[in-house]
Order: C-alpha cells, then structure tokens, then sequence
C-alpha cells in the first residue's frame, strides 16, 4: 500500500530577497514523502512551496491543505497511482501541491533516488545553460553580483528591476553593457509588473537601447488588452510570467497566447500546476512559434531538481534557463545538484538529505 506523510522547512535566505512586491526573508517549503510498504527502503519526495503575494494557494489554510490531501490519499489504500492522475486527485488552485505529487509519484516509480526522467541531464552527462540572476536592491549590492556572475562565467544575466528609480537601472545597464557587449553576454530583465501600462512604452524604448534580449511581465497581470498592445509595438520582445499563474482550463491558456500574442512565455511549474501541465504550455507555445523558457520558484533544491529534470526532457542547448536559485538559501536541502561556468549539473552518484 502506499503512504503518504509530510514534512517542511523554513528556508533562511542569505539575503532579503527583493522584488517588486517586497522583500522575502525566510519561505516555508511542504514535503511529500510517498512509500510503499512493498518496497519500504526507497521513498519518492516532492516538494510544493507556494510564494507569498504570486501562488494562489499561499496563505495560513495551506498547511491544512497538505494535512488533508496526506490523510485523503492514505484513505484510498491505494496500491497503485499514476502521475497523471494527480491534478485531479489534488483539485483545482493548488498548483504547488499538485507539482508535489507528480514529484514525488514520478521518484518512487524509478526508486525514490531523485532521478524522476531518463536524460542526459539527469544521468549527470550534460549540464543545462542558466541565467544569472541579479536580485534587486541599492546599486552598490546589484553591482556586486553583477561583477561576480561575469566573473563565474554567466553568459546570460537577468536582472531584476522595478524597485529602483529607472534612472539608476538603466546606469547598471549602461555598466554591464560597457564591461560585456551583446556578442558575448545576452541580458534579460524582469519588472514583475511594476511599469505602468502608460509609462511603459516610453521605458521600454530606453531598454531596448542595451540590446535587451526580453522583458518578463512589463505590467501588472490581468491586463490583457493592454499586454497585447505592447507585445505588438514593443521594441524588445517581451515574455509572460506572472499573467500565466491560475489560466488552468488548456482553451484559456491558448486564448491567452493568441490574444496577447507573446515572443516567450517563463515557465513555473510549481505556479502553474506540475508536470503535466507545464508540458502542456510548451505544446500550446510551440505550436504558435511562441519561445520558452523553465525556471524555478525559489524551491529548494527538492523542487530545484524536480524542474530541472523536466527541462532535461526538451532540447535547451545554447538558451539559458532560469535555474540558479539553489545557492539562496543559508539550509537548503543537501543535494548533488552543482552550478559552474553558467551551467546546472546533477550527479546522479550523489547523495541527497531528507527534509524534516
């Protein structure tokens, strides 16, 4: 029979992590532990870690959320349960915990050894391309990231901007732009919706002067007409991220991309619904000529490796993912998950802590 327990941890950023809507110090991480009694040594772990302000299930109800999708499940004597039965077993608006599941099912299923896809990345023999990320903050502690990822090699920077005055932001890109031109560092900026939809054609002219690869969510979400109007005259190309967060229904989610008619859309699985459904969106982009990439949401590296394993299963050589967060925090969860020279390698032989 299988069984199904949680654990959590409180994630200690090493810094205030800044963005657009506020800062974040500590985040609490959910774990989903399934065992089966007929192999009672191997375990599958998910993780689902909803974000304060962006996940729809965030909130003090959470917590009993995943007290009862635990007791739920174990009331089923479930002696077997696909992965693709999940979403519906999970219900609707909890992205995270279905992301969980899926996790944790797809781990058992091949041993409960953190390897949840056969791939080149997950068998540790390539490494996936990912971007910087700058965080927000006073410009002399956005500088100094800045010179270190150079430094470690990035050749893709993200930054993220909206909390300093645009002035200042456009001085930082000056800087990096003076230090590393486009044929040797790509830049992609993030606002989180801060521009305003009147301000923002006029700021991202005066981007699109640095050569910017994208922006992600110029404008707040839930503003459709106006988004697509800026992705039809925008000067630099401009990507979905937080406007795809709660579109579950698949005729929703391509009438969102053939309204707004965007060059990428940022994917978050644990935001938008697990696996499945993060497969789903890449289907529907595809199929519109519409780019992509995957990144993580501040996960521990539970949820880091669950993600990353799923980007394996696509072709993404040469276009940077956005899957360095695993450095955040001061206790993540130890695992064999390695950044150098601008790139995440897994090691398969490598041992994992289990949280709790």
């Amino acid at each position: 029979m299988l069984r199904l327990r949680f654990l959590h941890r409180a994630l200690r950023f090493n810094f205030p992590a800044r963005t657009s809507r506020g800062a974040l110090a500590e985040h609490v991480a959910w774990y989903l532990h399934l065992t089966d009694d007929a192999r009672p040594a191997a375990g599958g772990l998910g993780e689902a870690a909803p974000l304060a302000g962006l996940s729809p299930e965030y909130g003090p109800d959470f917590p009993a959320a995943v007290a009862r999708l635990c007791e739920r499940f174990n009331a089923g004597a479930f002696a077997a349960f696909a992965v693709a039965e999940a979403p519906g077993f999970v219900g609707p608006g909890l992205p995270s915990l279905v992301f969980a599941l899926e996790t944790a099912l797809l781990d058992l299923a091949r041993g409960g050894r953190r390897q949840l896809y056969d791939n080149a990345f997950s068998r540790g023999e390539a490494a996936l391309p990912i971007n910087g990320l700058v965080w927000m903050g006073d410009a002399p502690f956005m500088r100094e990231q800045i010179r270190q990822k150079l430094a470690a090699g990035y050749r893709c920077l993200k930054l993220k901007i909206g909390s300093l005055d645009f002035a200042t932001e456009l001085n930082l890109l000056a800087e990096i732009r003076a230090a590393a031109g486009p044929e040797r560092l790509t830049l992609r900026v993030d606002a989180n919706g801060a521009f305003a939809p009147a301000d923002a054609p006029h700021k991202l002219a005066q981007l699109a002067a640095f050569g910017i690869h994208s922006i992600e969510q110029p404008i707040a979400a839930g503003q459709p007409a106006a988004l697509a109007e800026l992705c039809r005259t925008s000067p630099l190309p401009i990507a979905l991220d937080e406007e795809l967060i709660g579109v579950e229904d698949p005729a929703r989610q391509a009438a969102l991309l053939d309204a707004v008619r965007p060059a990428y859309v940022v994917l978050k699985p644990t935001l938008l619904g697990g696996h499945a459904a993060t497969r789903r969106w890449i289907a529907l982009a595809e199929a519109r000529g519409i780019g992509w990439w995957i990144t993580s949401a501040l996960e521990s590296n539970v949820g880091l490796n669950a993600v990353a394993q799923l980007t394996g299963e696509y072709d993404v050589r040469g276009f940077a993912q956005g899957l360095g967060t695993g450095q955040l925090y001061h206790n993540n969860v130890a695992a064999p998950l390695h950044i150098g020279g601008g790139a995440l390698r897994y090691d398969p032989a490598g041992t994992w802590e289990l949280p709790g």
